[in-house]
């Protein structure tokens, strides 16, 4: 079945992203530090839901932690599953996203522990500070974004340092965080590809609305087509649009939010696999194992089996 004609502008926010953060960087009841107060390190916490919580990029790097709840998360071309302690830091312009899955009602009043800071003061330190330059190789890796494992009790408490300190105390406790991740070995990289997503801010609207709707209705089918001729585009306009902001076509990426959905219930549920690959939206059997062995390298059955020994709670496989 293909999706109804749809309003995609219901979906879209009021200002572009980057009028969105320019704004709410003033407003420290969001979270944000005021900016006479702090230098090049920003410090943010928020909860869930939040008018911060889309598919963004931004000029910055930025330090990722959750501290709540369990769901999706986005960096470029990868797709996958966060719980509380997933710490990743992001590169510069890399698009990404977390959406809970598990949200109470109400929301949480915090989910994310973030620090910002900037390429240029960092990188151009380094070339008078040697010992600045032990993070360079870690930079370099964040335009793909870093996943850490075994942290997330370590980076809340740096977090926390760094949140009290200022002036130079605050930049010696940014450093003994950054290079802490820096020799850090257990770790992945995420997105394949080292994306810079697309400069029109409303094109960013349109994509944040596409996989707000794709996450919404998992388990119907979706028309390109319908989609291309919502946004005003040709079938192969659409198509070249979607890839450039996220890394994959756009049956690639609703295949791995399904795929990453029925990895999911097969972790938390001993429901049958053919339920499962129905609620995600995989009417054939056949086509659910072969898109699940392309992405995950092995069948829904294996990976159940080696879900509980391999994964535990946390899914480290791509």
């Amino acid at each position: 079945m293909t999706v109804k004609p749809h309003d995609m502008s219901r979906h879209l926010p009021r200002q572009t992203q980057p009028e969105l953060e320019h704004a709410l960087s003033r407003t420290p009841d969001l979270g944000y530090e005021a900016s006479d107060e702090v230098g090049i390190i920003s410090c943010l916490s928020h909860g869930f839901p939040t008018p911060l919580a889309r598919w963004h990029y931004h000029d910055e790097y930025e330090l990722h932690l959750i501290t709540a709840t369990s769901g999706k998360v986005f960096v470029g071309d990868w797709i996958g599953y966060f719980q509380p302690g997933q710490l990743v830091l992001t590169g510069p312009r890399l698009p990404h996203n977390w959406v809970s899955m598990d949200l109470p009602e109400g929301g949480v009043p915090e989910r994310d522990l973030v620090i910002q800071f900037p390429h240029g003061p960092i990188a151009a330190s380094a070339e008078h500070i040697p010992e600045l330059r032990e993070v360079l190789p870690l930079l370099e890796r964040a335009g793909h974004g870093v996943e850490f494992f075994g942290m997330g009790e370590q980076a809340q408490a740096h977090w926390r340092r760094i949140k009290q300190a200022r002036g130079g105390q605050r930049f010696a406790a940014f450093c003994d965080f950054l290079t802490d991740l820096a020799r850090s070995t257990d770790y992945r990289l995420l997105s394949s590809v080292q994306i810079q997503s697309v400069d029109n801010h409303h094109q960013l609207d349109q994509i944040n609305a596409i996989v707000e709707r794709v996450m919404d209705n998992l388990g119907e089918e979706f028309s390109v087509s319908a989609l291309a001729q919502e946004l005003g585009m040709s079938d192969s306009q659409f198509s070249r649009f979607f890839r450039r902001a996220t890394g994959n076509t756009f049956t690639e990426f609703v295949n791995r939010i399904r795929v990453n959905r029925a990895c999911q219930l097969l972790r938390e549920s001993r429901r049958f696999i053919a339920d499962i690959s129905l609620e995600v939206g995989f009417n054939s059997m056949a086509n659910f194992n072969r898109r699940f062995q392309d992405i995950k390298g092995m069948t829904p059955s294996d990976y159940r089996k080696q879900s509980g020994v391999r994964f535990g709670l946390h899914e480290r496989g791509v």
